[in-house]
């Protein structure tokens, strides 16, 4: 009787689904809109926008303070910042890489699904207590 009561308990726990991370992001500064996508199994984002330009219609800003300077002129606007994530468990995704275009710097990265309006994002140099988080929001105007 108690293992049937078990497997009744279970089946509604295993048929919740874990949130979405696949959409448009908005960043912790609220400035950018990173998109997000899973290609084979890698996690990766690009700004598509800015809350400054709604309408994409002002020249893009361009990547200005990349260390590289063949590539300080490319346009922000298209530019993955998020790149090598992989799936740890539910909701937390590791492994990857974060370009930060207002420092130039690149860090290792982690991110973790709150809910399905909100992510964690860390970066860190080294081992992650050297680092910073943002909370990003999920632009429900656009998903």
């Amino acid at each position: 009787m108690s293992c049937c009561a078990f497997i009744v308990l279970a089946l509604p726990i295993a048929g919740v689904a874990e949130p979405a991370i696949e959409g448009t992001w908005i960043n912790g500064d609220g400035d950018g809109w990173i998109e997000l996508r899973i290609a084979k199994g890698e996690l990766r984002g690009t700004i598509i926008g800015s809350a400054a330009d709604p309408d994409n219609r002002s020249p893009s800003r361009t990547d200005e303070r990349n260390p590289d300077p063949a590539l300080r002129d490319r346009p922000l606007r298209g530019l993955m910042i998020l790149y090598g994530f992989r799936q740890d468990t539910d909701g937390r995704w590791t492994g990857g890489r974060v370009y930060d275009p207002n420092s130039g710097n690149t860090y290792r990265g982690t991110i973790t699904v709150l809910d399905s309006h909100t992510l964690k994002l860390r970066g860190y140099i080294g081992i992650s207590w050297f680092g910073r988080s943002e909370t990003w929001r999920r632009r429900v105007d656009s998903d």
